[in-house]
């Protein structure tokens, strides 16, 4: 049997990253922290030390500077990873991720290309309030242009990083502070090299006959653990782990539906406008609507700005209770 070993988000994102700047000297990482300090989160440990000051550079606290200064290198074909130290940052700088970098390929009829990754924490961390903890999923997924991918899983951290800096377009890559020290299993195979997980695929994480469930970023575990759960009350949930925003893999969910008749989508965002709800839109559009036995259901953060207080922090982000009570709404028990 092949080698199995557990690895840790944070040591496959540190993997792909070493892996990508090594493979292809275009590539660079920016940001605050990423150099001498090893990275705020840790992530670009020992890669200053490896790559040099041209390769890792730390950057004054400006994300509208250094995110356009990556945007300027991406259309000389330099292939830069631009690290924000958490996705509410992005905001100072959601010009040049959406107007310089995003439309810049339609707006030069394809003869500018920008291949660049935005990356970083994204959605609710631990106590630290609203202005760190938004999910930025639904902002980001919404613009043509991009492509936007949100890992679970170590393997999908390896795989979707070194798929987006392979990649000829800009892509925002939206990890999850929490998930960085979880340890998972990685296969052989998925420490390999050569290791990449196509942009645009979703995984179905566990089979179930009686009810889907739609998720990415830290609540899949959420919802693999609900799973859990009512499998001890005799429901069946298949779990899909969405992997990518932008594109969306529609097609798995759709046959997932075809099978199951039920749909519950889960995630760490506001209700409004949400992925979830373009999850519903979908599927109501397309031949699977016809399949459902109930309405769909989602479960979505709190629609208030994150509080302080934990308390109140645990009360706004989706639990495992939140997703066994939608999926006994949904098959109605």
């Amino acid at each position: 049997a092949a080698a199995v070993s557990q690895v840790t988000v944070r040591d496959a994102l540190n993997q792909a990253l070493d892996e990508e700047l090594e493979r292809d000297e275009r590539v660079f990482l920016l940001g605050e922290e990423v150099a001498q300090y090893d990275g705020a989160y840790k992530i670009s440990r020992g890669l200053w030390k490896k790559y040099g000051d041209k390769r890792v550079i730390d950057t004054p606290i400006s994300e509208m500077g250094f995110a356009g200064i990556a945007v300027g290198a991406a259309m000389v074909w330099l292939r830069p990873v631009c690290e924000f130290m958490t996705f509410n940052f992005s905001m100072q700088a959601i010009d040049q991720v959406i107007n310089s970098a995003a439309k810049t390929c339609y707006m030069s009829a394809g003869s500018i290309a920008v291949p660049i990754v935005f990356r970083g924490p994204n959605g609710a961390s631990a106590g630290v309030a609203a202005q760190h903890s938004q999910c930025f999923a639904a902002w980001y997924g919404h613009c043509p242009g991009l492509k936007v991918v949100s890992p679970w899983s170590s393997e999908d951290a390896k795989g979707l990083l070194k798929a987006s800096i392979r990649d000829d377009n800009p892509v925002v890559m939206l990890e999850n502070e929490l998930l960085y020290g979880v340890p998972f299993e990685m296969s052989e195979q998925a420490q390999s090299k050569e290791f990449v997980i196509p942009i645009g695929k979703a995984k179905v994480e566990r089979q179930g006959t009686h009810v889907t469930l739609v998720s990415h970023s830290r609540p899949v575990g959420h919802c693999l653990e609900a799973a859990t759960v009512l499998a001890k009350e005799g429901v069946e949930c298949e779990v899909i782990n969405l992997r990518s925003i932008r594109p969306m893999d529609i097609e798995t969910v759709e046959a997932s539906v075809v099978k199951t008749n039920h749909l519950v989508t889960v995630e760490g965002g506001w209700p409004q406008f949400g992925v979830g709800a373009e999850i519903c839109a979908r599927i109501m559009e397309g031949p699977a609507f016809n399949y459902l036995d109930a309405p769909a259901v989602r479960v979505t953060g709190a629609d208030v700005p994150m509080p302080y207080a934990k308390i109140l922090e645990d009360n706004c982000i989706p639990q495992v209770k939140d997703i066994v009570f939608a999926v006994k709404k949904a098959l109605n028990i």
